[in-house]
């Protein structure tokens, strides 16, 4: 039975760190004022029929905190990389050259900068959701050992285990949420 609890820690820890990790790549695409590449991710553009990731088409770098610049591979894709980063609606005019896509991030207004701090505050509850019903099912999981066997006083100090793994991995959501929101307030 140990080997089964332990199991279930193992699991149950896995699923919550999943958790955490979809936080912060959800976050990272929350832009804060600075440029960054991950504002584009999960942009598909159309390449010779198959549609591939933006990254994967160009060169995508920060020149200086205010730019995104996009180079890519082939100049023909020029266009219809414009007309995926437009229909990705994330809020920015892409300008081109001939060779390279600019992408301008212009400062937030005060107003903007409390609509992310509420997104990245709502994300984080959702984390948190995501973690509380992985202990659930944890719980769930040790109330079916019980009945085929295990013991109540096992039971009792595996649930106060998982318990012990919800308040780190919340405190872990706090963190990250805080920080991400002192990014995003900081002009």
């Amino acid at each position: 039975m140990d080997e089964e609890v332990n199991f279930l820690f193992e699991v149950t820890q896995e699923k919550m760190n999943a958790a955490l990790r979809h936080l912060e790549t959800e976050l990272s695409r929350i832009r804060a004022g600075k440029a960054n590449p991950h504002i584009l991710d999960g942009i598909d553009v159309e390449y010779y029929g198959n549609m591939a990731p933006l990254s994967q088409v160009s060169n995508i770098s920060t020149p200086d905190g205010r730019t995104i610049a996009i180079q890519p591979w082939e100049k023909n894709m020029i266009g219809t990389i414009e007309k995926a980063i437009m229909a990705a609606n994330i809020g920015l005019t892409p300008a081109n050259n001939g060779e390279i896509i600019r992408l301008n991030i212009p400062p937030l207004t005060e107003e903007r900068r409390l609509i992310l701090v509420k997104q990245v505050k709502n994300e984080g509850e959702l984390a948190k959701v995501s973690i509380r019903n992985c202990r659930r099912d944890a719980n769930e999981e040790l109330k079916t050992m019980q009945k085929d066997g295990l013991p109540e006083d096992a039971q009792k100090t595996a649930e106060a285990k998982i318990q012990e793994m919800t308040n780190k991995s919340t405190e872990k959501v706090d963190k990250i949420i805080d920080a991400k929101e002192v990014d995003i307030m900081t002009v």
